[in-house]
């Protein structure tokens, strides 16, 4: 893997980030609205990089010059779910978004699960900045050495 390669997979992975930072954002700006349900970011890594079958490329390239083939590799969003629990009900017969008999359904956001979701993607996204920010030195240090 170059240094090109790993800039996209960081920058792929910090797209994700943002848009699940901004899910859990809109989760927790949802929190009092009556009858919104949570959202949940859905990613999935966009390949498998197994030890073994790093392992196997190399036994069948022996004589190769010694460097690992490219894999892609990273985290992908493949969309939002929404949460399957229940908000409670309360009775609020004059509430415009009240059902036939008064009644209407809080959020199911649980604001402390969105806030640590968001934190975990906060702390996921600025890794993934630091690796972007690495390859870029270890880019400007590789052209210094070329003049």
């Amino acid at each position: 893997m170059g240094i090109f390669e790993s800039m996209d997979i960081g920058g792929n992975a910090l797209r994700v980030h943002g848009k699940r930072i901004d899910i859990h954002a809109k989760n927790i700006a949802n929190l009092d609205t009556p009858n919104y349900v949570r959202k949940i970011p859905v990613l999935n890594a966009t390949d498998e990089i197994s030890f073994h079958g790093i392992m196997n490329t190399l036994k069948e390239d022996v004589f190769g010059v010694g460097t690992l083939p490219y894999q892609q590799g990273g985290v992908s969003f493949t969309g939002v779910v929404e949460d399957p629990t229940l908000g409670q009900k309360i009775y609020q017969p004059g509430h415009p978004d009240a059902d036939e008999n008064g009644y209407i359904r809080t959020s199911n956001v649980n604001a402390m699960v969105d806030i640590a979701d968001a934190l975990m993607a906060q702390r996921a996204y600025e890794a993934n900045l630091a690796l972007v920010s690495i390859s870029k030195s270890m880019a400007q240090k590789a052209v210094e050495i070329g003049r």
